[in-house]
């Protein structure tokens, strides 16, 4: 483990090694899930299985003190060398009264996992210091393909730079900081919450799944009157994947940001597309319109186009 600027980014982790998989969300489908480890164990790496990670409460697997306990061994797990999410839904919003800051700030850890799963990248930068990784969860990695493994496998095990790839540009400029960010939707729903996040300083990375463009606006228009893009650095967007036309939500946030001369960029690659390469969070990155490229300096080795290196 290292630290840069305060938060502290998890080591790496090489094949053999083990990774533990916790349940925060929803109900898992165990034939997804089966095919997904599968993947994961395809790449080089053991599996653990944290908790009742098939257990049901309705439409969650498990009540919120079962799954946060789960969370919380499988950090505590000296066995396990990262942690990944078997799926997102529903639910994690659910675990933040219960979840210990302290407990999980003690054992750092790779954690991977997107969608729902933001409301806990969020959490875990913000109140536990921690660098992340959006990435894909367990039951999406059986339809996912080969780039989004490969982006997997890097994130985890490799320490050099990286450079993540736009197709179209919003607002030229350039910036610098931490990225954090993730679903929309999820974030949205911490507001008004002593949780809710303020991107302050931050180059902000959104995507979201099956929403119309009006609700698009509806929850980029609240976020904004809550304060929450006050002092923002940049802004990413990545896939939108059946919300409609991407002409129109261009149009939604080129108007509610037009005030602010941040840099935005579109079209990477990370969201609920069947490629959604892995996004550290936490960590210190350079938007560059002119380049249309995210580029975090790991400050060991170049990147490569479009990906991991």
């Amino acid at each position: 483990m290292t630290i840069e600027n305060g938060v502290r980014i998890p080591g790496r982790i090489g094949p053999g090694s083990r990774i533990g998989i916790v349940a925060p969300s929803g109900a898992v489908p165990r034939d997804r899930f089966e095919r997904g480890i599968a993947v994961i164990e395809s790449m080089g790496f053991s599996t653990r299985v944290h908790g009742e990670v098939f257990g049901s409460h309705r439409y969650l697997a498990g009540t919120d003190r079962q799954r946060a306990d789960a969370l919380h061994r499988c950090f505590m797990d000296k066995a396990v060398d990262a942690v990944i999410c078997a799926r997102g839904g529903y639910g994690a919003l659910r675990l933040l009264p219960y979840l210990d800051p302290a407990l999980i700030r003690r054992h750092p850890k790779p954690f991977i996992g997107f969608s729902d799963i933001s409301v806990l990248l969020w959490t875990f930068y913000r109140y536990c210091g921690m660098a992340t990784f959006h990435g894909p969860v367990v039951t999406s990695l059986a339809g996912n393909d080969a780039p989004t493994r490969d982006a997997l496998a890097r994130a985890l095990c490799s320490g050099r730079s990286v450079q993540l790839k736009g197709a179209a540009v919003i607002k030229e400029g350039k910036a610098e900081g931490p990225v954090v960010g993730g679903n929309l939707s999820t974030l949205s729903h911490m507001l008004g919450t002593p949780f809710a996040p303020r991107f302050g300083g931050c180059i902000l990375m959104l995507e979201d799944t099956n929403e119309p463009t009006y609700k698009i606006d509806r929850m980029l228009t609240q976020m904004k009157l809550a304060g929450c893009f006050e002092d923002l650095s940049g802004l990413v967007l990545g896939a939108f994947t059946d919300c409609g036309p991407m002409e129109a939500i261009f149009e939604v946030v080129a108007e509610l940001f037009d005030a602010w001369e941040i840099p935005i960029m579109a079209g990477v690659d990370v969201g609920h597309g069947t490629v959604n390469l892995t996004l550290p969070i936490g960590m210190r990155a350079v938007l560059d319109t002119a380049a249309r490229r995210l580029i975090y300096d790991r400050g060991d080795q170049p990147g490569t186009e479009g990906g991991w290196a």
